[in-house]
């Protein structure tokens, strides 16, 4: 199960802190994710981060988002996922993924049909 929370909304410029939690299994070897749905958009990756720390960013949020876990030491994991310089076009809904599988290994790490398990959203709001 993944839980998601901490979106909000927030001025341009400004920041949030989001944070999913998986529990049920052990998540040790899983790669964990997050996604975003704008309205009326795809939904496109943003951020993974495997059991070791390797961390993959899309380019629309390369240097102004980290993500990190601590999937590693436990068997419950929290992942985070700090957004800095926050622009409106990163508005939408954030959901949180894990997929035991290794799609950092291939060019498409976000992409979708990789991901086996899903959280539900949380809403991220960017005024201008």
């Amino acid at each position: 199960q993944l839980q998601a929370s901490g979106g909000g909304l927030v001025q341009a410029g400004g920041s949030l802190r989001l944070s999913c939690v998986a529990s049920g299994r052990s998540t040790s070897n899983y790669v964990m994710a997050w996604f975003r749905q704008a309205p009326g958009k795809e939904r496109e990756g943003v951020s993974c981060v495997s059991g070791i720390g390797d961390t993959y960013y899309a380019d629309s949020v390369e240097g102004r988002f980290t993500i990190s876990s601590d999937h590693a030491k436990n068997t419950v994991t929290t992942v985070t996922l700090q957004m800095n310089s926050l622009k409106p076009e990163d508005t939408a809904v954030y959901y949180c993924a894990a997929t035991k599988y290794s799609p950092l290994a291939t060019k498409m790490p976000l992409a979708t049909a990789y991901y086996d398990y899903w959280g539900q959203g949380t809403q991220v709001t960017v005024s201008s």
